[in-house]
């Protein structure tokens, strides 16, 4: 009958004054609208009809599935959550690998935070003094031969660095080039002799080599053009080799050592300071954000639960509901429990993004709760409660189920193949399953535990206690502390319409009737939102306009650890120069050619250098030879002569010569080293110079590339991260406009458009203003915040959107009292939810904190202030059209007015 009537409210004249395409339309749009509230009202029956089962079956489904937990497994790899997965970087190392393997010259390529393989680092710095001087010199070259001895027992042997240790071509340990120079320093001064110059950052040891330990030496006070004076900071790597799960286990163990003797050797002297770093570190203080989140998360949950509570809680002991907002939270604690044991099941691996799945939950399953329970109070109390909880699902339902149905298609594009990061897919995955199970157990779950309050409210039983409430002449027979527990407004005349407002008492209710409607549709107060949302616009532009790239590893790891202390003394003292990039020319080139030599150089010119073909072209010149010599000459010297002396021996290991079908012999391969001088703004300055190199490299006739492994996480990460964004939001653009032929009227998905439009421009602008840089965590934020735009302003924009007969004005009033106090619920349990968030020692929760309040604080701005204010005075229009009929007779007409009141639909029949 539903059916009919809607067919009825279109009218017999809209047949002759409606263009035809536009009829067919809005009868098309009406008719599907109203057959979807008709199936979620059946559907609303039968869950009322079978309670009992609708309760259990969720409780038992998590049960079964929470007990999977045995199968917990966390995710190790940070590279491979982290680094984008398609990018030419990887291309460029593979091809790197099979010329020059990089595990055996990681030592050259020197990275940051990405080096590839085990290896342990540390950072010494003294408090007085230079750590060149020679009591620092001592201390530094104890505290290499204390690490050299350092002892893994394993299979009944004990193993040291000389036996895990990264060799060389001479089958020795690879160490740094500055131990080589403290050891020539403290050679000298105990011969009495003066102690070698000092050259930064490429400096020449006794034997003739120069090396390069820019990044070795740090904090540099120069003395001269390339002289060292003062040097505040020093640098030691030790390499492992990792060739198999045995040496890689023993690999392991010997960076927990190598911390544990840092330990010890820091408390017998404090006067330097040390700073550890391994392999393992970035992977354990990214996991170590789960271990700390435990006691928030409890503060988190207990918060939210108790503000759930006294929302759903007043002075009316009938009709007051605080279960009901305890089992909101039970509900969407049995979904999250629920695909964590799918998780488990498909043998899912958990990571630290992780944590942001359950807020996702609970602000799409808070405001869907409180309409439902919204919804519930402007039902008729004299109705069956099966009747009642078939017309909250008939009401609730279909906005739920389209949001819900929009959190499937954004996340479900973010966990497709075209995700290029392997955490953002995950993490969309994995939301995608929670959000169906969220939804699943809201419609089963919590409905039928509406049904069971619902019997309580209409036998007038207390809601905690289960007692019957006497009639108001009984209980004032009663003691006082009894009538305050029992207090409950009896209404006798239900049946015939009388009073019912007994739900006004509510606080959020009250305040938002009574004062909020008629303060924020005020003529006077509309020009300072107004302003106030310019002011907006201005500020999220100008955030706007300086987002940043967050491809540093520490932005996504606890804070108060190694990787986050290393970093800082790594930016504080090693932050003039780049990593080490290696420049590799893979294919026979003509290196004996002038014109090719000047490209060479050309190409190379601006960089610190380390060289085999300039230190050959020298040599050349030191012999007064030129450097333009016939292919067989230049080639025969520089294998005979050039790489036989021992300042240029370890030029060997960077060039790859190979035999031609005539028997000469050609350089087929040959790579160099190079280092940019940087600023404090490095990763941006790496960004740009990576782009530049790559593209010259398209264009030049020397065909080379360049490598080094922190370019497999800065290699497209813009791309790779913005991506997930951009395919969501084109999804829920396209889901908009095609949905726009299922609503009732059109104009709501293009308000919901124009809203998620704003949310997320503002949302983007003030999370750069509060230092929130662009990477996989904000993204996924950014990605709910399109969902949580939608389901705020959905259910506002539809309420006004569909009502008639009344001016705006009225219907924004209409629409706030109906969906501003589910807001308000909403919101405050929201952000009483992540409040401890803010106070987790990790860079990851905070820009989980700092980007889900302002997209909830954004949100609430436009749902409850600007939407209602735009409303007023623009489409859709809400004039009042009257339209006469002329029978034959003249006889006079009865129309049906729907009066809405403040708690329900009453039909008013009235004579026109």
């Amino acid at each position: 009958m539903v059916l009919t009537r809607g067919w009825e409210r279109l009218g017999p004249g809209s047949f002759f004054l409606a263009p035809p395409l536009w009829f067919h339309s809005r009868m098309l749009r009406q008719v599907l609208h109203e057959g979807l509230r008709t199936s979620f009202y059946k559907l609303g029956h039968f869950v009322a009809n079978h309670p009992v089962f609708f309760a259990s079956a969720p409780v038992l489904v998590s049960i079964l599935l929470g007990a999977s937990f045995s199968r917990y497994r966390i995710e190790e790899n940070v590279e491979y959550l982290l680094a984008p997965k398609h990018s030419l970087a990887k291309i460029e190392g593979n091809l790197v690998d099979s010329l020059f393997p990089v595990n055996r010259s990681k030592h050259t390529l020197y990275s940051d935070l990405q080096t590839p393989g085990r290896y342990g680092r540390v950072i010494i710095t003294s408090g007085r003094g230079s750590v060149l001087d020679q009591h620092h010199v001592d201390l530094v070259l104890k505290l290499h031969s204390a690490i050299t001895k350092i002892q893994v027992h394993m299979l009944g042997f004990n193993y040291t660095f000389a036996h895990l240790c990264l060799l060389d071509s001479n089958k020795s340990c690879v160490v740094d080039d500055i131990l080589r120079v403290l050891e020539e320093l403290r050679a000298a001064r105990a011969a009495n002799h003066s102690a070698p110059p000092v050259r930064y950052p490429i400096t020449r040891l006794q034997d003739g080599r120069e090396v390069y330990i820019g990044h070795q030496l740090g904090g540099v006070l120069p003395a001269g053009r390339e002289g060292v004076r003062q040097a505040r900071a020093l640098q030691l790597s030790y390499y492992l080799q990792a060739v198999n799960p045995l040496n890689d286990m023993m690999a392991a163990r010997w960076e927990l050592q190598f911390c544990h003797a840092l330990e010890r050797f820091q408390e017998a002297h404090p006067e330097v300071t040390l700073y550890p770093f391994t392999s393992s570190s970035p992977q354990r203080d990214f996991q170590r954000t789960s271990k700390v989140s435990e006691r928030p998360l409890l503060v988190s949950l207990m918060l939210c639960v108790s503000l759930a509570v006294l929302c759903c809680s007043m002075r009316d002991c009938v009709r007051t509901k605080p279960w009901l907002g305890l089992l909101a939270l039970l509900s969407v604690s049995l979904a999250t429990l629920t695909s964590a044991g799918i998780i488990n099941l498909t043998g899912g691996k958990y990571n630290s993004t992780f944590l942001g799945i359950p807020f996702i939950m609970l602000g799409h399953g808070l405001l869907g709760t409180f309409e439902m329970l919204s919804s519930w109070r402007r039902t008729r109390e004299d109705q069956h409660v099966k009747e009642r909880v078939a017309a909250v699902f008939s009401d609730c339902m279909l906005p739920f189920t389209a949001s819900t149905a929009l959190y499937l298609v954004t996340f479900g594009i973010g966990a497709s193949p075209f995700t290029n990061i392997e955490a953002v897919r995950l993490f969309c995955r994995n939301t995608c399953i929670s959000v169906l199970f969220n939804y699943l157990y809201i419609l089963s779950f919590y409905g039928s535990n509406l049904v069971f309050t619902g019997y309580l409210e209409n036998n007038y039983q207390h809601s905690l206690f289960c007692k019957k409430v006497p009639k108001p002449e009984l209980l004032q027979q009663k003691p006082a502390w009894y009538r305050f527990l029992m207090y409950t407004q009896y209404n006798e005349e239900a049946a015939e319409g009388g009073d019912m407002h007994a739900y006004e008492n509510h606080l959020l209710v009250a305040f938002m009737k009574r004062y909020y409607c008629d303060w924020i549709t005020n003529t006077y107060v509309k020009p300072f939102v107004v302003l106030f949302y310019l002011v907006y616009i201005s500020f999220a532009l100008m955030g706007y306009l300086q987002v940043t790239e967050g491809s540093d590893l520490s932005n996504v790891v606890a804070t108060e650890t190694s990787t986050i202390v290393y970093t800082r003394a790594q930016q504080r003292y090693f932050s003039n120069y780049s990593p080490v990039i290696g420049f590799y020319i893979y294919e026979s080139i003509e290196y004996w050619n002038a014109s090719v030599q000047e490209d060479v150089l050309e190409y190379t010119k601006g960089f610190e250098r380390i060289s085999w073909f300039e230190s050959y072209l020298g040599y050349l010149r030191g012999l007064n030879l030129s450097t333009s010599l016939p292919k067989r000459n230049f080639t025969e010297r520089l294998r005979s002569g050039f790489l036989k002396l021992p300042q240029f021996l370890h030029f060997s290991d960077d060039i790859i010569f190979a035999k031609r079908a005539d028997g000469e012999v050609d350089v087929a391969a040959s790579r160099m080293f190079l280092v940019a001088k940087t600023t404090e703004n490095k990763r941006e300055e790496m960004y740009i110079l990576l782009d530049t190199l790559r593209k010259l490299s398209l264009s030049s006739r020397v065909k080379f590339i360049i490598f080094n492994p922190s370019f497999v996480y800065m290699d497209r990460y813009a791309s790779s991260v913005g991506a997930p964004i951009k395919n969501s939001c084109i999804s829920a653009l396209f889901l908009l406009f095609f949905s726009a032929f299922l609503v009732a009227d059109s104009l709501v998905n293009v308000w919901l458009t124009v809203t998620v439009a704003s949310v997320e421009f503002g949302v983007i602008g003030f999370m750069t203003l509060w230092q929130v840089e662009l990477d996989c965590v904000s993204v996924l934020c950014l990605i709910y915040g399109v969902n949580y735009a939608v389901d705020w302003s959905a259910p506002l924009v539809s309420t006004f959107a569909l009502g008639r007969d009344y001016t705006r004005t009225r219907w924004v009033k209409l629409a706030l009292e109906r969906h501003g106090v589910p807001m308000l619920q909403s919101y405050l349990c929201y952000c009483a939810a992540l409040l401890p968030l803010a106070a987790v020692p990790s860079n990851l929760t905070h820009t989980l904190f700092r980007c889900l309040f302002l997209t909830a604080l954004i949100t609430a701005f436009h749902c409850l202030a600007i939407l209602p204010i735009l409303l007023t005075f623009l489409p859709p229009s809400k004039r009042k059209k009257r339209k006469e009929k002329k029978a034959a007779d003249d006889r006079e007409e009865i129309e049906c007015v729907e009066v809405v009141d403040s708690t329900r639909v009453v039909d008013q029949i009235t004579t026109v």
